[in-house]
């Protein structure tokens, strides 16, 4: 299985980092939640990468929080995850009691103009992500597309969990982009669903975190059942020595950077977020339990025995990222947003 870890000393030592460089308590005892229960929202339906990432951390986030209060998952699916993003910065109490993971790529959504994006992730609070990503285009191997190449010539259809997902973005983006020819099929809730419907013969493929392949279908990259087109994020992923990386196929400068800007979200990983204009007590409070979970041996192993690779960043370090993404040259902003409607 393809993966990407730090060691167990290099997550202590980074988790000991993000925990000193927190802000200094405001000499108040943290807000109890003793006899409480918190609510994880999960974005998307069972099943998924998302859902797993929600529930392994809601196990073990709880002895983090004061008073050590029982964290109960709940799914709440739909739009690619902006209701549950709504829900949070609308709705949800400020009180620390409310948390929630929702898409890497929802962030996107307000500056693009996406449907259905009512919050503002500027001043959303970040939690943080266990891990960064990398994005696999794959197609199985009784599809008619077995190459980047063919994916010029051939239609290569790919299940979509919905807008603002990199399943529905990504394709459809690097249609227009590139003159690649994805066939997008809407509709399904998760990408264990779509995963199901490419082990039937009812897609080709799918754009997903190269974790959720391989921690969902360990058996597909080592064993050819799928071959990964090309990869997508931050910068290529060293496991994926022979897989091209979408930044180099860009055409132009400006379809170079409109590519960077539509992948900015797999450094935001996995995210946690809550709801804005909290109480500096209650931001603290969260980020500072999320950090201390990233590097509990127990949600360590936790992670390990569902095959979760774990590379967190911190609450700061996102939100200064998206302080980044939000700077981007509205041209560009507008190009991408218009695309991936």
């Amino acid at each position: 299985m393809i993966k990407r870890r730090k060691s167990l000393a290099a997550l202590m030592v980074a988790g000991a980092l993000a925990t000193a460089a927190a802000p200094p308590a405001s000499g108040q005892s943290p807000p109890s939640l003793a006899g409480k229960n918190v609510q994880m929202l999960i974005g998307f339906g069972p099943g998924g990468g998302y859902d797993l990432w929600g529930r392994v951390v809601a196990r073990h986030i709880g002895k983090h929080l004061p008073g050590n209060p029982n964290v109960v998952p709940q799914n709440m699916p739909g739009a690619g995850s902006f209701v549950a993003a709504n829900n949070i910065y609308n709705l949800a109490p400020k009180d620390g009691s409310v948390l929630g993971i929702i898409a890497r790529d929802a962030a996107l959504g307000p500056i693009t103009g996406a449907t259905g994006a009512r919050f503002d992730p500027t001043r959303i609070t970040w939690v943080g992500t266990p891990t960064t990503e990398t994005n696999v285009c794959i197609a199985m191997s009784t599809a008619k597309v077995h190459t980047l190449k063919d994916l010029y010539e051939k239609e290569l259809i790919v299940g979509d969990t919905g807008v603002g997902t990199g399943t529905h973005s990504y394709p459809k983006a690097l249609n227009a982009l590139l003159g690649m020819k994805f066939k997008i099929i809407a509709g399904f809730p998760s990408s264990s669903d779509v995963f199901l419907a490419m082990e039937r013969g009812e897609v080709d493929g799918i754009c997903e975190s190269l974790d959720s392949v391989s921690g969902k279908r360990p058996t597909w990259i080592p064993d050819k059942k799928v071959v990964i087109l090309f990869q997508g994020g931050a910068a290529p992923n060293p496991e994926l020595k022979d897989i091209p990386f979408v930044v180099d196929l860009a055409r132009t400068p400006e379809d170079k950077q409109a590519i960077e800007f539509l992948y900015a979200g797999q450094g935001i990983g996995r995210p946690f977020v809550a709801p804005p204009d909290m109480p500096a007590d209650r931001v603290k409070m969260l980020r500072d339990a999320f950090n201390a979970t990233m590097k509990d041996p127990e949600f360590l192993e936790d992670a390990r025995r569902n095959m979760l690779s774990v590379d967190p960043e911190d609450g700061e370090h996102l939100a200064a990222l998206i302080k980044k993404v939000y700077a981007t040259p509205k041209p560009i902003v507008e190009k991408i947003g218009e695309l991936i409607k």
